[in-house]
């Protein structure tokens, strides 16, 4: 797979387009921003919750996560992928009204199913919505940018808004999900203006399978015959775990117990969050900066371990060494995030069940973070943060580097040429091949290379 071919310039995206990737922003900034992200431990902490309760339900949030992902996934293909966004709106904004109404175990663990559930419905359809209406509309070549900039402005509103949350708690304890059930109804007017795709899009074949009998165990069906005609494509998702699994659990989990291990209060937390978020969003929408040297599947990789290797560090050195550090990691997922998304929807053939093979991704994604916070629990409970850091690090550089020689091993251009050796030798060397003779198999469809204008700075 060749290097990431990016250019300065980039041609401009036609009008329709254009409007899919403006409502994908705002979708994705409004469904994302979650206020109480930055003080919910210590909230539920105040709630009378034990580190144990809190974790378990991480962890149960994880699983259910792991539940939903297949279902909606199947809706997701059956009933279209916009429709999808606006049920994930609906349910998001009733989830965060919950802990309003009662802040006890009970209500958080309410609240985090259907979080689950919200997020499960949108996971895998919104990536599926902008890629086909991309390509519908002739515009491809802009996915990438338009990935990594839907990051990137999330990202920075969260900058303005979690610094405010010290504050507005002060007001009022409940504003931080009252303002985030709000941000979520806001994501439902994006969801409801996003326009039907034209036909061939992901909205036509859902229509085609709705028309169908038995259209969600076939839609179902279909994507675990795709990943078992190519190992290459399941091999690509399995190396997405690692990156969003360590991002997950430290910035959602292990973030605020980081920070008050080396003595940062939880009144600057916020702000912490915040300057990581920077960092995430300016990398999220600079993928470009990756440059030529490496690879696509080489960057997920070394990056990979980069995030494993700065997570440990955390367990060094003193609250500024390890606030740098976090920012760093930020900026790292940041980089990986629109790069491996991108490598995956190359990957999918173009007549399989999208959003439901997306919703695989995740389903393993969650799982191991389901693990991943139990023992996250059972690791602060004891008092044993830096021997997880450690760990966990030590796990990640050994996992990716065998991920990636496997990956290396079955790459397309790799089978490709092994089928081409083994046909001119049956034709000319060794083998006859007589009239009963089989035809080599036909190459399998290859990921689409990085376009040489995704990613690249807009025209002055």
């Amino acid at each position: 797979m060749r290097a990431l071919p990016f250019r300065r310039t980039a041609a401009a995206a036609p009008p329709a387009a254009r409007r899919i990737i403006r409502l994908n922003n705002g979708f994705q900034l409004l469904f994302n921003l979650l206020w109480w992200m930055p003080v919910f431990y210590a909230y539920q902490r105040d709630a009378g919750l034990s580190d144990g309760q809190i974790f378990g339900i991480q962890s149960i949030y994880y699983i259910a996560f792991c539940l939903f992902e297949i279902p909606t996934g199947v809706v997701a293909d059956r009933i279209g992928a916009r429709n999808c966004l606006r049920a994930g709106a609906v349910v998001m904004t009733a989830a965060n009204l919950v802990p309003v109404v009662s802040a006890s175990y009970a209500g958080f663990l309410v609240h985090f199913l259907a979080i689950a559930a919200g997020r499960s419905l949108t996971s895998g359809a919104a990536s599926a919505y902008l890629y086909e209406g991309l390509r519908a509309e002739r515009a491809e070549s802009h996915y990438l940018r338009a990935e990594g900039t839907a990051r990137a402005l999330g990202l920075a509103a969260k900058v303005g808004c979690w610094p405010l949350v010290g504050p507005l708690m002060a007001l009022a304890p409940q504003t931080p999900y009252v303002l985030s059930a709000a941000s979520a109804a806001g994501s439902l007017g994006c969801a409801l203006a996003l326009p039907r795709l034209a036909p061939g899009g992901a909205e036509a074949g859902a229509d085609a399978r709705r028309g169908r009998r038995g259209s969600p165990l076939r839609d179902s069906g279909a994507a675990l015959r795709a990943l078992r005609a190519s190992p290459w494509l399941a091999l690509l998702m399995v190396q997405g775990v690692a990156v969003f699994t360590l991002s997950r659990i430290c910035q959602v989990n292990l973030f605020q117990p980081v920070l008050l291990e080396h003595g940062v209060g939880e009144s600057t937390h916020g702000s912490v969050l915040a300057a990581m978020t920077v960092a995430e969003a300016v990398a999220s929408g600079r993928p470009q900066w990756l440059g030529r040297r490496l690879s696509p599947m080489a960057w997920v990789s070394v990056l990979s371990v980069a995030l494993a290797a700065t997570l440990a560090g955390t367990a060094l050195g003193g609250p500024w060494a390890v606030i740098a550090l976090l920012c760093a990691f930020a900026a790292v997922t940041g980089f990986v995030y629109p790069v491996q998304r991108k490598l995956v929807n190359d990957a999918i053939p173009s007549d399989a069940p999208r959003a439901t093979l997306l919703s695989v991704e995740s389903i393993v994604d969650r799982g191991v973070c389901a693990i991943a916070a139990v023992a996250a629990g059972a690791y602060l409970a004891a008092g044993r943060l830096d021997a997880l850091l450690w760990q966990s690090a030590a796990v990640t550089c050994v996992l990716i580097p065998a991920i990636h020689m496997a990956l290396h091993r079955m790459s397309p251009e790799k089978a490709a040429a092994r089928r081409a050796k083994r046909a001119a030798f049956s034709t000319s060397g060794g083998l006859a091949a007589g009239p009963g003779s089989r035809a080599a198999p036909p190459v399998p469809e290859q990921p689409v290379p990085l376009p040489v204008d995704e990613g690249a700075a807009p025209r002055p």
